[in-house]
């Protein structure tokens, strides 16, 4: 039951945030937080979908294995649910750093089993040595749609395929070339598809990086979910300096569409590249629209999995999948692990 306005809540303990004594509910919709040396304002004055996160596995539920594919890393997974189980995606990396596409499939989305040969490998000019990274999944009617960063080497291009059964995938191509772009001078990534059409259009929010070598979020728009366009001459969610999110803002698992707005988890990282969990929500009919947005990460690097591997302190959520009263929450841990949270459904 939802609190009413002016009630107390109680929450000992928000993962990321600081120690919070309670939550108000005020007359204006925004929640003040009575913190344990201080009040701060979060600013979201609407309501989102989920609560607080918390880990439900303490130990990594996709980790590197073998001598090949796979025996670097395995990380940035997207998630899925098909004919009730969790198929699962993750990026997997040798030794000598080339990512191929590992699938996975799940009962009970904790404990997987995976397939012993990647779905999806290099093959492509924009993939060769590289290889394919980091992908989001979506499905409109019977098709899945699959972005990935597409890496030679040279150049990470935001990328696009398609499947019927996540195990065969033809590819669409650059959708989005790096170097190009009404404010974007860099590469191209993490393209989070909105998961139904607003106004006629498909849209997604995708990383760029802008002319001070940041990366943010910006957003464009298809009618047929392959070519795209540019929606705003700027970042639709920038950098904020001094915060969680000073050096980059970057699109997480496809939104969540409620009736308050578009939510979208997102991957922040400060000036020292920690990587923290934050939310944005946009307008319901205008996607480039921001409406309210986390001043505090939702969570953060805590287990000595997250901030010890390839790559030191880091959660990065990719996949989100809803199962009864909650949502399960997959994310990378320190390029190197697959670690699952939960956030209950409000």
């Amino acid at each position: 039951m939802r609190p009413m306005l002016g009630e107390v809540i109680s929450r000992p303990h928000i993962p990321g945030w600081p120690c919070i004594s309670s939550l108000r509910r005020c007359k204006n919709g925004f929640l003040l937080l009575i913190l344990c040396s201080s009040v701060l304002v979060f600013s979201i004055g609407i309501n989102l979908p989920f609560g607080s996160w918390r880990r439900i596995s303490m130990e990594p539920v996709i980790s590197p294995a073998g001598n090949t594919w796979e025996s670097a890393g395995t990380f940035n997974p997207a998630v899925i649910v098909r004919s009730g189980k969790f198929a699962m995606l993750y990026r997997a990396q040798n030794k000598s750093g080339t990512s191929r596409l590992g699938f996975a499939e799940s009962t009970d989305g904790i404990h997987f089993t995976r397939r012993p040969e990647p779905v999806l490998s290099p093959e492509a000019d924009y993939e060769k040595d590289g290889g394919v990274e980091d992908p989001r999944l979506v499905k409109f009617g019977d098709i899945y749609y699959l972005t990935y960063t597409g890496y030679n080497k040279k150049d990470a291009q935001l990328c696009l395929a398609t499947s019927k059964d996540l195990i065969h995938w033809q590819r669409k191509g650059v959708i989005l070339p790096a170097y190009k772009g009404n404010w974007n001078v860099g590469w191209t990534k993490s393209g989070a598809i909105v998961p139904e059409k607003i106004n006629s259009k498909y849209w997604m929010y995708f990383l760029g990086t802008s002319t001070d070598k940041t990366d943010q979020t910006g957003l464009v728009y298809s009618i047929d979910l392959t070519h795209w366009t540019e929606a705003t001459r700027e970042p639709v969610l920038a950098k904020r300096p001094g915060k969680f999110d000073s050096r980059v803002v970057e699109p997480g698992p496809p939104p969540i569409i409620t009736n308050d707005g578009i939510v979208l988890i997102y991957n922040g990282a400060d000036d020292k590249l920690v990587y923290r969990t934050g939310i944005a929500v946009f307008d319901r009919h205008e996607p480039a629209k921001l409406i309210s947005r986390s001043e505090e990460p939702v969570f953060f690097p805590e287990m000595d999995w997250e901030k010890n591997g390839q790559v030191p302190n880091v959660v990065f959520v990719e996949g989100i999948a809803e199962e009864g009263d909650r949502f399960l929450l997959y994310y990378g841990g320190a390029d190197k692990y697959v670690g699952v949270a939960e956030a209950k459904l409000r």
